[in-house]
């Protein structure tokens, strides 16, 4: 594989890494009231569906489901339906609103280390951004029969460590600003954005026709 060709997907890549959407905001949302250590499960969570992408790209499962107009369907709706699902959850939250800061300290709303790595892996695996990124311009890279396997996954490698890099800053970033983060305005107000990014998510997945 070219160095250009490596570069030019380190760029994409990371333009894609960087953009905001449903990762960063379950990041906001987990540090917070579960910590740092839940904020870096979320991140684990998130590297193991790019492999998980990836896996499906090489194999050509994405070509399948691009060429299989109900399969497309069926995985395109599952996954909108869990993003408006967080999203509806988040909005509930929001409204029911918070009675005291005591209420959302990090002890009565602490996520375990495997339900946020579970969080993390779904919200990743079904963000319509990354979705599409794999079945459409991650294939770009690859050619079927000449790019080896290992190059193939070198790629997958560049992209889930600059994602690494990217939400790990972040997740420090809430984790020093976690006593103005717990404040019950902030939360009620950052859940309800939660809501409102993964129900636009969710929707966007839901509307998205590809171009075959």
């Amino acid at each position: 594989m070219a160095l250009a060709d490596i570069l030019a997907f380190t760029f994409i890549a990371s333009l894609l890494v960087i953009s905001p959407g449903p990762n960063g905001v379950l990041i906001a949302k987990t540090v917070p009231t579960s910590g740092k250590n839940a904020g870096f499960a979320n991140v684990a969570g998130f590297a193991a569906a790019f492999y998980l992408h990836g896996i499906l790209s090489v194999l050509g499962i994405s070509v399948i489901l691009l060429q299989s107009a109900t399969a497309f369907a069926i995985v395109k709706y599952l996954g909108a339906l869990y993003l408006c699902w967080i999203g509806i959850k988040a909005l509930y939250a929001a409204l029911k609103g918070i009675k005291a800061p005591e209420q959302v300290a990090p002890a009565k709303k602490q996520r375990t280390l495997t339900k946020a790595f579970v969080e993390g892996l779904l919200t990743n695996a079904l963000n319509p951004k990354v979705s599409m990124f794999y079945l459409a311009a991650f294939p770009q890279f690859i050619t079927l029969g000449e790019t080896s396997v290992a190059a193939s996954f070198m790629l997958v490698s560049i992209h889930t460590a600059l994602n690494a890099v990217w939400f790990g800053a972040m997740v420090i970033l809430f984790s020093s600003l976690a006593k103005v983060a717990r404040n019950g305005n902030f939360q009620r107000w950052l859940q309800g954005v939660t809501g409102v990014v993964f129900i636009g998510f969710g929707l966007k997945l839901a509307s998205f026709r590809p171009n075959i």
